[in-house]
């Protein structure tokens, strides 16, 4: 007898129920596969731009990924590090270290669980669309302008500022350490990804460009920073689990980052289920999806992972590839784990340019300027660029809550019935 889903009930559950065959699994073990490689580079790019050893990255596709495609509600949610987190991670490593880091994940990740649990999930579903546009223009300028350092090459002295008007007076003031070769890699990487999409839609774009300009980089003994020359080497296997050190003051002390990570990693996770859903036709449950992405952020800081969620590109991706359910984004995990555990030691060949081009294209593609022209008319339009405004200038949670508040205020003071 076949059991009715609940609203905790996760979507491999349902697809199991529904019969799961050997025709299936062949589609999800391709669709996997191609996740995994659009993946690989990604989850080091993003690790690298939030201040995290790019290992932490890929620790986050592995671990992070499986279990939120395990258990969650989205029939194809892809998860592991998101872009999104870039500004809000980086400002946290700095702040409080790696350690502090992955104290705040792990505490966010309860605060997840018990959100999901209490059925907030449904709540995020009425942020306005405008404020949702808003923001993810704001996160794409913010990370274009954390990829100029490497786009560049620049030779720094000291670490540039987090703030972004800071940050490009600093960078410009270091634009005479300006690195030819880094310079013609990243627009190499740019070109060759956006030629492959063009041309070769199915051929895997960001890993082609990636061994490229790997290749082209050692083959000339370029002068750019690599990941082995910044990094070291990536270890070839998983690290053990452990806790982070844990004391009543520093719970306090990282409370506030937890919640904001807990608030950013439900909207950005939804985000991208919805666009699952819209993509596919089917219907995701928010609060299961909320509770595994919750246990996917207790679980990735245990083995040095940093922040996961639902990356819409990448689910995006899982979806147009020919996922059946759920156990694509489970593979794409194993597969991850196979290439560290296989190429570890070619990855410290990859050019930092090279994954600041694909960064690069990233935030270029996070600008949605066909939603943005939709939302071109008054009110919509004050709301999107407030939340883009306070997004870049001030904090990304404040961007968010400007946004909401602006457009609820309008809400009111606009209704037909209002005398």
């Amino acid at each position: 007898m076949t059991m009715l889903p609940t609203p905790f009930t996760p979507k491999l559950i349902s697809t199991w129920q529904e019969g799961y065959g050997l025709a299936a699994f062949q589609k999800d073990a391709m669709a996997g596969l191609t996740v995994a490689i659009v993946a690989l580079p990604l989850s080091m790019a993003i690790a690298i731009a939030s201040h995290a050893p790019p290992q932490a990255g890929l620790f986050t596709a592995i671990i992070g990924g499986f279990i939120i495609s395990a258990l969650g509600g989205s029939r194809f949610q892809i998860g592991g590090p998101a872009g999104a987190f870039i500004v809000l991670v980086s400002a946290i490593i700095d702040m409080h270290g790696m350690d502090g880091l992955l104290l705040a994940t792990l505490m966010a990740g309860v605060i997840m669980v018990l959100g999901g649990l209490l059925r907030f999930g449904t709540l995020v579903r009425h942020v306005p669309h405008a404020v949702t546009i808003g923001f993810t223009a704001g996160i794409a300028v913010i990370i274009f302008a954390s990829q100029i350092h490497d786009l560049l090459g620049l030779r720094l002295a000291t670490a540039e500022p987090g703030e972004l008007v800071p940050k490009l007076e600093f960078l410009w003031e270091g634009r005479s350490t300006t690195n030819l070769a880094a310079i013609l890699l990243a627009a190499a990487t740019i070109t060759t990804i956006i030629a492959t999409r063009i041309w070769r839609p199915a051929w895997p774009a960001l890993l082609i460009a990636v061994v490229l300009a790997s290749l082209v980089a050692w083959l000339f003994h370029l002068d750019v920073d690599t990941i082995g020359t910044r990094f070291g080497s990536i270890p070839r296997a998983l690290p053990w689990p452990s806790l982070p050190a844990v004391t009543v003051d520093r719970l306090m002390l990282l409370l506030p980052s937890a919640i904001s990570l807990a608030i950013l990693g439900s909207i950005e996770s939804l985000l991208s289920a919805v666009v699952a859903d819209t993509m596919s036709g089917r219907a995701h449950r928010s609060n299961a999806e909320l509770v595994a992405q919750g246990m996917a952020n207790i679980a990735s800081p245990l083995f040095g992972g940093i922040t996961a969620t639902g990356t819409i590109a990448r689910t995006a991706t899982n979806v147009k590839a020919g996922a059946h359910g759920p156990v694509s984004g489970m593979l794409h995990a194993v597969y991850i784990l196979v290439f560290m555990l296989v190429a570890a030691p070619l990855m410290q060949l990859i050019p930092l340019a090279a994954l600041a081009g694909i960064l690069t294209l990233v935030a270029w593609n996070m600008v949605e300027a066909k939603e943005i022209a939709k939302l071109a008319a008054w009110p919509s339009l004050s709301v999107l660029i407030v939340t883009f405004l306070v997004t870049i200038f001030r904090d990304l949670i404040e961007g968010i809550a400007a946004g909401i508040i602006l457009s609820l205020a309008l809400n009111f003071l606009l209704r037909p019935d209002r005398p």
